[in-house]
C-alpha cells in the first residue's frame, strides 16, 4: 500500500494551508486527490497542479481508481497527503480495503444539507454516519485547521 503520512477532508483541496502548513510539516513530495469529479476534468487537475508546491507531485482519481492506486506497493521514499472533499469519500476507500491510521477534518462548508458540526466543519447526515464508522474501525478522526493549533477529538460530537 501507498505511503500515507496524512489524509485531510478538505473542500478546497490544495490551498494555503496544505501547501504552507501540512505538506512542508510531513515532508510530503506526493499529493494523492480522490475525488470522482476532479478526476475527471482536465481543467481542475491542472489547476491544482500550478497550486501545488514545487516538485511535489499531484495526482487525480475517482474512489474506484483511487483504491486500486492506493493499494499499490509501498515506497519509504514517497510521502503521500491524501486529499478529499467528504469523509464519505474516506469511508468508501476503508471499505475498499485502504488503511487510514487518521483522518483529519479541515475545511467543510456549510452547503446543503450540511449542518454546523466544530469549527470550520460542516456535515450533513451521511458525512456524520461516515465519520462514525470509521472511528468504530478504529481510524482516529480529528479536527485541526494547521498542525500548530490544538487538535480537537470529534469522538464525543457525533
Amino acid at each position: 500500500m501507498k505511503n500515507i503520512v496524512f489524509a485531510r477532508v478538505d473542500d478546497r483541496l490544495i490551498h494555503g494551508e496544505v501547501v504552507t502548513a501540512w505538506t512542508p510539516s510531513y515532508s510530503i513530495n506526493h499529493i494523492i486527490i480522490i475525488d470522482d469529479v476532479v478526476a475527471s476534468d482536465p481543467f481542475q487537475k491542472r489547476i491544482l497542479k500550478a497550486l501545488a508546491p514545487t516538485k511535489v507531485r499531484v495526482d487525480a482519481f475517482t474512489t474506484e481508481e483511487g483504491i486500486v492506486e492506493l493499494n499499490k506497493p509501498f515506497n519509504e521514499k514517497e510521502r503521500v497527503l491524501l486529499l478529499t472533499k467528504t469523509p464519505i469519500t474516506y469511508a468508501k476507500l476503508v471499505e475498499g480495503g485502504i488503511e487510514l491510521p487518521q483522518v483529519n477534518l479541515g475545511g467543510m462548508g456549510i452547503r446543503g444539507e450540511r449542518q454546523p458540526f466544530v469549527k470550520n466543519v460542516a456535515c450533513d447526515k451521511e458525512e456524520i454516519e461516515a465519520i462514525r464508522q470509521m472511528v468504530e474501525k478504529g481510524i482516529h478522526v480529528f479536527y485541526q485547521l494547521v498542525p500548530e493549533q490544538r487538535l480537537i477529538e470529534i469522538t464525543n460530537l457525533l
